[in-house]
């Protein structure tokens, strides 16, 4: 992942994460919550199939803040 992508996915991944929270699910909920729209948005984004993105998403270690 390149680092405009990378930028891209951990931007979507915060603000999911943020919209998250703010609707009052605990934190984990909100995590997977992320990573799981940023792993979608990054299959279609990087035209890879889910499983591929998943992979690539769950290395860059995201965390909620």
């Amino acid at each position: 992942m390149d680092d405009t992508k990378r930028k891209m996915v951990t931007e979507a991944y915060d603000e999911t994460v943020s919209e998250a929270l703010a609707r009052g699910v605990d934190t984990d909920t909100a995590h997977k919550e992320g990573v799981t729209a940023v792993a979608m948005f990054f299959a279609s984004l990087a035209g890879i199939d889910d499983a591929a993105a998943r992979e690539d998403v769950d290395l860059l270690g995201l965390k909620p803040e």
